[in-house]
């Protein structure tokens, strides 16, 4: 899969999402009506390495990142307790092999955010996310509704 087939199945399957370019990455924002700034982000696919983030070795041809943000109970599931935050520039310290391709581990940098990242799926393994992407879909739609004091509307959870 590439960037862009991600991006248009995430766009297809749930509601609300508006992509865009932002922080040297494109994200995916749950922002219905523009009623936000930017909305609320639950999903990244970021193609190079940045400057405090390289651990993933992004600069490879073809690799690239899909990123999401994980509820607590289903990070705690997956990959135990959270790490701490890393210091500027510096990556988390689980024990995982950043560069793994095709395999769900945690964000390098953002772990200890609850973040889970997935180096260049395959359509198999991007089709088994899905519903873990639906999860940090309905975690925005949430935080989204908390911020503007809109109550969900019917099929956006």
């Amino acid at each position: 899969m590439t960037p862009t087939d991600i991006t248009d199945v995430i766009c297809h399957h749930f509601a609300g999402v508006v992509p865009k370019a932002s922080w040297g990455e494109n994200a995916l924002f749950y922002n219905p009506g523009q009623l936000l700034a930017h909305g609320v982000y639950f999903c990244t696919l970021k193609l190079h390495d940045g400057d405090n983030d390289k651990a993933s070795e992004l600069n490879r041809a073809g690799v690239f990142r899909v990123a999401l943000g994980l509820t607590p109970a289903t990070y705690a599931s997956l990959f135990g307790k959270k790490p701490a935050r890393p210091l500027k520039g510096g990556i988390v310290a689980t024990g995982h092999d950043f560069t793994a391709m095709n395999v769900l581990i945690p964000h390098p940098v953002y772990a200890w955010m609850g973040w889970a990242q997935i180096l260049s799926p395959s359509r198999e393994r991007f089709d088994e996310l899905l519903p873990l992407i639906g999860e940090a879909h309905a975690q925005a739609v949430e935080r989204f509704n908390k911020k503007t004091s809109v109550k969900p509307a019917k099929g956006d959870a």
